[in-house]
């Protein structure tokens, strides 16, 4: 384990030069627009991180909620960003990316700060509901802002590559520091604590973020905006592997709501006394597991079928982390199988799955196609979610995991026998 965690910061630091040389390649204004993009994703995710491990384990332990009730609150979730995804999407392509982002953070906010002053599961609920709604705005709004900003489409890949390594960082960050002031402070504190951080990051983004390219719509908005989406769907319907993504994200997540349970299943499974450090170490070693995966992307992503088999593998590997957790004897090796679904398979799916949709779309639609990617999930979720509730009531977390792997092998499978991805860009 020390070889292993010697290796991961290795990768650290390999990343964070890499990331450095990507900055210094470009022109003072592009760099700036780079620099501020990663300073932010790393700043979100300090905060939405610390805020899911400390909510995680407060509904469990302040809340005392069941297992059918953990994974309804994400159906709940779900189900609130497909009524807002496509809404909020179109707003980002019609009238602008930055502003959509601030409202977001302030949706965020809301619900992370309340969160940690209820233990009511109605109100709880409502929470989930504005954290969604939150979290509706930003996707979307977030890639097509810095993919028009930048401007350089042949380098984007690599900048959203970069993007979500620092977003493992930021997360591992985030679960130190709000783990420690969890324990230290109690579990409701961290979370207000990390409401209060999301909505000064929201200053942020309104001081910070400028549109130079993007021009907005001025004239008869409802006709532009009825447009976009049509011009999404048809994009949707005719490219067969942003088809196949969206599919194979719904499958996905459906299978990822099983994360819901995680830190129930550890506790069940004999963490110590304190599980807030046990898991927020656990936490810690899936983001350098995550961050490790993500580099061997980074190289690769551009080659010819790359993102397909990286997708799958992926999937497969998840579908092992879930058998581990599912008949793991103790907290130990159940740790082990969270390393190797929440550290590799949710970080590498959804990274690939978004540069391979961003790179076939154009600005027009950029973000409202990617709100339709974003519907794929919560359809999944919803889906997925009032299965494994129903399951998870019925027979326990053990079968509920094993469900999961067998929806994530199926995906796999799925998108490894497919045709999408097999040919070089210039023969599309």
């Amino acid at each position: 384990m020390d070889i292993q965690f010697r290796r991961a910061i290795r990768q650290f630091a390999r990343s964070l030069r890499e990331t450095s040389d990507l900055l210094r390649q470009r022109s003072p204004e592009r760099r700036d627009v780079v620099t501020i993009f990663l300073r932010w994703t790393y700043l979100r995710a300090v905060f939405h991180r610390g805020y899911v491990l400390t909510s995680g384990l407060y509904f469990v332990v302040n809340a005392h909620l069941f297992a059918s009730q953990i994974v309804f609150l994400g159906t709940v979730m779900s189900a609130t960003l497909v009524l807002t995804d496509i809404p909020t999407g179109v707003w980002a392509d019609a009238l602008g990316r930055k502003w959509p982002l601030v409202i977001g953070h302030l949706f965020l906010a809301a619900g992370m700060v309340m969160t940690g002053v209820v233990t009511a599961f109605p109100l709880i609920l409502v929470t989930q509901v504005l954290w969604a709604v939150g979290w509706a705005f930003l996707t979307g709004a977030d890639v097509a802002w810095i993919t028009d900003e930048l401007d350089q489409p042949q380098r984007i890949a690599r900048v959203l590559t970069a993007s979500a390594r620092w977003d493992l960082v930021g997360g591992a960050t985030g679960m130190i520091a709000f783990g420690v002031l969890g324990w230290t402070t109690g579990l409701a504190t961290a979370i207000v604590v990390s409401g209060v951080g999301m909505a000064l990051l929201g200053l942020f983004v309104a001081a910070q973020f400028t549109e130079r390219i993007f021009r907005p719509t001025r004239e008869k908005r409802w006709h532009t905006s009825l447009s976009i989406v049509r011009l999404g769907v048809s994009l949707v319907r005719r490219d067969h592997e942003i088809l196949l993504v969206c599919v194979a994200t719904m499958l996905i997540n459906g299978a990822s709501m099983a994360a819901w349970l995680f830190p129930k299943q550890l506790v069940h499974l004999g963490f110590p006394s304190d599980p807030v450090l046990w898991y927020t170490a656990v936490g810690i070693c899936s983001s350098a597991a995550g961050v490790v995966a993500l580099h061997i992307v980074q190289a690769r992503i551009d080659g010819v079928g790359v993102a397909r088999r990286m997708y799958a593998l992926a999937c497969f590997i998840g579908v092992l982390g879930l058998l581990v957790l599912a008949e793991a004897p103790d907290a130990l090796i159940g740790g082990a199988g969270v390393l190797l679904a929440s550290g590799i398979v949710f970080n590498v799916t959804r990274t690939v799955s978004v540069i391979w949709v961003n790179e076939r779309t154009s600005s027009s639609v950029r973000a409202t196609v990617r709100s339709f990617l974003d519907q794929a999930e919560a359809i999944g979720e919803i889906c997925g979610g009032f299965t494994l509730a129903v399951i998870a009531g019925a027979t326990g977390m053990s079968i509920t995991l094993l469900t999961s792997a067998a929806l994530m092998a199926f995906t796999g499978t799925m998108v490894a026998l497919s045709r999408a991805n097999r040919a070089s860009p210039g023969s599309r």
